[in-house]
Order: C-alpha cells, then structure tokens, then sequence
C-alpha cells in the first residue's frame, strides 16, 4: 500500500527526513513515535502528499500510496485514498457545525446526499459524536475538536488514513472511542499509519512500531521487541508505555476542599463564562490558589478547563463574578501567564531567541543569564535562530513555554503541555518548572496525563459540565493498591 524508497525532505539547508526506506502493507497499522523534531510529522506529510504539493521543501527519493506516485499525482486525487489528521485539529475545521464539517468531504466526491447522510451518520455514531452534531467546531475543546477533525476524515472512507497524535488531547473516553474506531476500521482492512508519544493507548492495535531519530529510522519491529528494551526507550527520551488507563478521575481523587489558611494568591468568585450568545460553559466558580501551590486541573474534554485557564489569565471576561489576585485585577503575563493548548496562537517573532526574550524586553525584565538558562532547559540553544513556524510542534510547545516562563509569572497556567513532546523533553520541562514551583510560582497544569499528574501535583481540581466536582489529591498506592499501574 506504501511505499518509501530513499525519501529525504530538506526545508531549505535543513534535513527533516534522512534516506527513509519504508513499507507498508495493506490493512497494516504502523504507529511511529521518537523524540520531538525527529521527523514523524514530515514523514507523515510526505506519505499524504502535503510534502511537496502543499508545504515547499526540497524532496528527493519516492514515494508510493496505493499505486501512485505522490510526487505528480494531484492533492485531490491523493485525498480520495488518504485521510489526513493533524496534530493541530483545529486548522483543519471551518464549517458552521460538525455535522456540515462531516459531510464536507463526502459532498466534494459529487455523493448523493442520502449517501452522505448515511456517512454522517456512522461516523458521528462510531466516533461517539452524534451530542455534538449541531455544535461550531470552533467552540469545542480540542479534544472534542480532535475527534471531528478524525470523523471527517472517516467519512472519505480512505484506504490510509494518518493520525498526528490522536490522544494528545483525548480524555479517557475520547481515547476509547478512538481506539475502538480504529480497531473496527483494522477490520475493514483500512491501512492505519498513527504518530504518538502516548503509546499505551495504541500499541494494542500495532503490527510494527517504528522508532525514528535525527530525520532516520532507528528501530522497526514488532511492538513488544522495543517496548521491553529499556536502554533503547531511554536513550531517545521515550516513555516507556504503562498500561493504558481506563479508571475515571473521581475514582482516583480524593476530595479534601483543600483548606488553607493564610491568604489566596488568587479568588475566583461564583464565576460564569463562555463565547457569545451560547450557554455558558462556566457556572457558579469558586476557587482559591495559594502561592508556591502545584495544582492539576482534570476532566473531560468539554468541561471547561481551556475556559477556566482563560478566565484566570484575564484572557476571557466572565459574564458574572470576579477574578481577583492578591485583592486586585491580575495583570496578564505578569501576574498569570499561560500556556495555550495551540501554541502557534502565541508565536509571532522571527527567531526563538526574539520570541523567550520578547516578554521579559517589553517590560524592561530581561536578564540574559535567566534568558540563557531557559533555553538550555527547555532544549532550544541550538535552535535560537530559527523561526518558530519553522519548528516542530513539540518544539513550537516548548518555545512558546519559555516564553510565557520568562516573566517569570507568580502563577503559570499550562494547557495540555504534552502535545508533542516526546518523555524526555517532557521531563526536563516539568522539572524546570517544579524549580519555579520551588522558588514559590504556582502551577496550574491542565492535562489529561494520569502519570503527570501523580508525579507532579499536590491538590488535583476536577471540572465536570463547567462545575467544580472535587478539590483533593490523587490516592496514593498505600490508600488503593489497585491504581499502582497507572502511576508506572
């Protein structure tokens, strides 16, 4: 079905993709993983045509879908045999609801419309979707966002279809209702070519994992053959996969209210919020954070924690209460700053070393020895000159973190930080900032990440419908032995 014979892409004097050779059998699933930068988004790119029809890039080698050359074989035509989801899925939306974003696809091949009904129809049924069917793409979460943006491609019923990190932002029912997709779609005998850092989600449904690094393919074999080699795992930065968690957060929380008693860093009182003229997502908030406090915020997507984050950064105006810091108004950046789950939202300079100093330069903070320690922590030193559009997304990720990080913020917000950031990379920015957390920051970690969390926060909040439903902390193995798993 793919074919890939001595495939090297160069973005100017850049070499993305180094002499790949690969095959691909049909109805084979492939999931491909490595650390950040290495070369998977590329080479899905390449093997869907965007590489060179749509993204400019020097391309030597072949490479083959189905029969046709990709090279001269027209976008359009590739379309109808390769479904494409992107890391970001919100680049890929812009109908006025789901349903018409479905069947956008399916009407372009010229389908009767009961036909392209039935497409919608299954789809939005299989992938779980059938509440959101009349919902704007662009007022959902972008895990809900993820799943539309999977359904239509779905409903091209394509002979391939790439996945760019389907569960980055997947809640644990998203997750299931991707996997069980995919698997029913393996028995059509749809060839499936997944890109993932999250690998227990999707390891159950490979036949190879392939392992790249520096634009090569360092390891190609069965699953368990390099899941089990922890040297290999370790010296590119990966995770190794735990099993795959399938435990709800109220059953792991434990809540306590979280009582303090010396005075909050940051009040929200009995907030609502949300877009326009829709119902608000947000109702009746209240919550206090506390200086030097390491909180994970959780729930499912939809519930409200990407608007929750925006509300406190004093990025979204509540339709009722008030967000006070220290007993004012919290000054965005200075006071809060925050991370967006997109983070090409928030880049726009010519070189990484403009965008981390940028902030710190604007209001007259820029140190150059603290410029240079983020840099070297979060891994960008020898990426300083390049322009952040230029980047990978795991690496785009981390820029737009050392930027936010750099006016050194009294709390930091971060939304779904593990988008395309491989274990190691990963590691080192949670440890960069547990130090700020040291130095008395408080973070606030959006995620989905049961391993992120257990590791790293104090006081878990969970959203559930726009509401506060716990304030606690996770069970420790001693209190339910039965999660030990999930913490590994």
């Amino acid at each position: 079905m793919i074919q890939i014979e001595s495939l090297s892409v160069l973005y100017g004097s850049l070499a993305a993709l180094k002499g790949i050779n690969l095959n691909v059998a049909p109805g084979e699933c492939v999931l491909i993983t490595g650390p950040s930068g290495c070369g998977k988004t590329a080479l899905a790119r390449a093997i869907g045509g965007l590489i060179p029809h749509a993204i400019p890039a020097k391309v030597e080698g072949k490479v083959t879908v189905d029969g046709l050359d990709v090279a001269v074989t027209p976008l359009p035509h590739l379309a109808q045999r390769v479904g494409f989801v992107f890391q970001n899925p919100s680049t890929q939306l812009f109908h006025l609801s789901v349903a018409e974003e479905v069947a956008f696809g399916p009407r372009n091949l010229g389908l009767l419309e009961c036909e392209i009904a039935s497409r919608v129809e299954d789809t939005l049924k299989t992938l779980d979707l059938d509440y959101l069917k009349d919902r704007r793409p662009a007022e959902l979460s972008g895990g809900q966002q993820q799943r539309v943006a999977i359904a239509a491609a779905l409903a091209m019923h394509p002979q391939v279809l790439i996945l760019d990190e389907p569960a980055a932002s997947l809640d644990v029912a998203g997750t299931h209702a991707i996997v069980n997709a995919l698997r029913e779609l393996r028995k059509l005998g749809m060839t499936l070519v997944i890109i993932e850092h999250r690998l227990a989600e999707m390891l159950p449904l490979a036949d190879r994992l392939i392992i790249m690094a520096d634009g090569r393919i360092e390891a190609d074999a069965p699953p368990q053959a390099l899941t089990s080699d922890r040297n290999l795992l370790r010296s590119l930065g990966l995770r190794r996969p735990a099993e795959a968690i399938s435990t709800p957060w109220d059953e792991l929380l434990i809540p306590n209210g979280h009582p303090r008693s010396e005075r909050p860093l940051l009040q929200l009182q009995n907030i609502r919020a949300g877009y326009g003229r829709s119902k608000p997502i947000l109702k009746d908030i209240n919550l206090d954070f506390y200086p030097g406090e390491f909180i994970a915020l959780v729930g499912e997507n939809g519930a409200g924690k990407s608007t929750l984050g925006l509300v406190i950064a004093g990025l979204l105006k509540p339709s009722q209460g008030q967000v006070r810091f220290d007993s004012r108004r919290p000054q965005p950046g200075l006071d809060v700053g925050l991370l967006f789950q997109n983070p090409t939202d928030q880049l726009f300079t010519e070189s990484v070393d403009e965008e981390v100093a940028f902030g710190p330069r604007n209001f007259r903070r820029y140190h150059p020895e603290r410029h240079q320690e983020i840099l070297n922590i979060a891994d960008l030193t020898a990426l300083r000159t390049r322009p952040p559009f230029a980047l990978s997304s795991g690496q785009q990720q981390r820029t737009a973190m050392s930027a936010v990080a750099a006016l050194n913020p009294h709390l930091l917000i971060l939304d779904e930080p593990t988008l395309g950031q491989d274990w190691g990379h990963l590691e080192r920015l949670m440890d960069f900032l547990s130090k700020l957390n040291q130095r008395g920051t408080a973070i606030l970690l959006i995620t989905h990440d049961y391993k992120l969390v257990h590791h790293y926060a104090r006081r878990v909040i969970m959203l559930h419908d726009g509401q506060v439903q716990l304030d606690g902390h996770l069970r420790s193995q001693g209190e339910n032995d039965k999660h030990e798993i999930y913490y590994s």
